[in-house]
């Protein structure tokens, strides 16, 4: 007679109230069925001995701890990340923007996978958009960029924004770490594409590519003059067919108004180049432009310089962040919060004096 067996999350001493159970499958009938393993909690030696290695899935886990807003979760990462930090930093950082339908997916795709032909790993962190209702990614960079998440040298990890900019910089910061300690040699970071994200990956990366479409006469007029000044390199995608001629005058045009930009990057003279990403034509042309940016920088000192400013941003924004959590989790500023919203909302309080009296509360508290 089988032998019916409960589920693990049954507890042990339970009666007869659940009445789910496990009933061996027909290969089992004649072999002793093997008891189900919980799933192992893993150390900080376990998560820094899996990162080193190159462990995709210790790598993908110690990114969702960064990910997570739990304080335990939290403590974890950053003994993790404190441990492995020596073995980072040797990896080019790319940022690659663009409007929604410039193709930065398929340009991104298409790069990496010349890079692993080049014996480079490649890690792809977009920052994808959050659904409202679950907080996670909806853009599903994997699903667009199957090729390249085939190769056993690429990891594409997307970093879910949750509505808010705010918790960005840090995690996609530390998750750029965790891809450097596991021997990544260059990180694309993938923007939404919209508003401030341009400027907070800027603040990131070593490089920073714009993505453009082809375009004509005065439809150059609606380009975003903060947005361009951000870039190193420009890139007008989907150069092929009858799109070939409108991309170079595209580049003719772009690369006039750069003219009468500030550079973004000390001692280098952004360029404008063409590329059709889904035929693969001019992707070379971009990577060859980034190493000679890198050679360029890293001789002058800016490339240094740059990476060194970017961490005490980093910690500055980081400061801002723990002050802002501190004083909303403050319960007497909790509790009076609302009615102080209420009291400048009917005019019997200016904003400035209920900043100043909530802060008066809150370092009473401390």
């Amino acid at each position: 007679m089988q032998k019916i067996t409960k589920p693990d999350w049954i507890p042990e001493n339970a009666g007869n109230e659940f009445t789910t159970s496990i009933m061996a499958g027909v290969q089992d009938i004649e072999h002793k069925t093997k008891p189900r393993t919980l799933t192992k909690h893993l150390s900080v030696d376990d998560y820094v001995k899996g990162i080193l290695d190159g462990n995709i899935t210790i790598l993908s886990k110690a990114i969702t701890l960064i990910e997570s807003n739990a304080s335990r979760h939290y403590n974890l990462a950053q003994e993790v990340l404190k441990i492995v930090l020596p073995n980072t930093g040797k990896a080019i950082r790319i940022g690659v923007t663009g409007s929604p339908g410039a193709g930065k997916s398929t340009l991104i795709e298409s790069l990496g996978l010349k890079l692993i032909k080049s014996k480079l790993k490649v890690a792809v962190l977009a920052i994808d958009p959050s659904s409202t209702i679950t907080h996670g990614s909806i853009l599903g960079d994997k699903t667009r960029m199957e090729s390249l998440s085939q190769e056993k040298s690429a990891f594409i990890r997307p970093s879910p924004s949750s509505g808010t900019l705010g918790g960005v910089t840090r995690k996609t910061r530390e998750t750029m770490l965790l891809c450097e300690a596991a021997g990544y040699d260059v990180i694309l970071i993938e923007t939404v594409g919209v508003g401030q994200s341009e400027i907070t990956v800027r603040s990131m990366v070593d490089f920073f590519i714009l993505l453009l479409l082809p375009e004509a006469g005065d439809e150059l007029q609606g380009i975003k003059k903060g947005v361009v000044e951000l870039a190193d390199l420009l890139v007008v995608n989907k150069a092929e067919g009858t799109n070939k001629m409108r991309a170079e005058l595209t580049q003719r045009a772009y690369s006039n108004a750069l003219s009468m930009l500030q550079p973004a990057t000390k001692g280098w003279s952004p360029k404008v180049l063409t590329c059709s990403a889904v035929e693969g034509t001019g992707i070379w042309d971009i990577w060859s432009v980034v190493n000679e940016f890198r050679e360029i920088t890293a001789t002058s000192g800016i490339f240094k310089e740059r990476r060194q400013k970017q961490l005490l941003d980093w910690m500055d924004s980081m400061l801002r962040d723990e002050l802002q959590r501190l004083f909303f989790d403050n319960h007497i500023i909790k509790n009076k919060y609302q009615s102080y919203k209420e009291s400048v909302l009917k005019g019997t309080m200016t904003p400035s004096q209920s900043v100043f009296d909530l802060l008066d509360l809150f370092k009473k508290t401390k």
